[in-house]
């Protein structure tokens, strides 16, 4: 007679996958994961700047779409909700054009957050994509997109000019 295999859930994938566990909190695991990015963020830019949160923003991609994947696949579902390293990644993006300025951060947090629920097009059509790939890109298109638009808002405010971003 065969023993059943086993199978526990893969730990580091989950560890990042639900970023230290803000993806396990209740409630809004994406909120959560947004909330869970802040602080990391101000660290990376206290120590890089502007350009270390941009490695970052990859990193975090690149290690979400294994993690993600690796979940999900693991859990037979196509993006669970406990994972928010796609909120992360998405965030991250969302400050990296005015990080300099702590000021903007809420403005971005908020903006991510409604356009990464909202999903306006095209973003709803990431998510066909294939595994973690599908998970993350979604989040990353709210994050450019949040990006621009709180860049445009400090612009706006006359603040744009005085902090020196990736972009000009």
């Amino acid at each position: 007679m065969v023993e059943p295999v086993n199978e526990t859930e893969p730990r580091l994938a989950r560890l990042l996958a639900t970023w230290f566990g803000a993806g396990d909190l209740p409630g809004a695991p994406g909120t959560w994961g947004s909330l869970a990015a802040l602080p990391f963020a101000v660290l990376i830019v206290l120590v890089g700047g502007q350009y270390l949160l941009a490695v970052f923003v990859l990193i975090a991609f690149v290690v979400g779409v294994w993690a993600s994947g690796k979940l999900a696949s693991f859990h037979r579902l196509e993006d669970p909700q406990r994972v928010v390293i796609d909120e992360v990644a998405g965030q991250w993006l969302a400050i990296l054009p005015v990080a300099l300025d702590w000021h903007y951060y809420l403005v971005a947090f908020l903006l991510f957050r409604f356009l990464d629920i909202t999903k306006p097009w095209p973003l709803k059509n990431f998510e066909r994509m294939p595994g973690g790939l599908g998970i993350m890109a979604d989040d990353i298109g709210a994050g450019v997109y949040a990006g621009i638009l709180t860049w445009l808002i400090a612009f706006w405010l006359g603040t744009a000019g005085t902090i020196p971003t990736l972009f000009g």
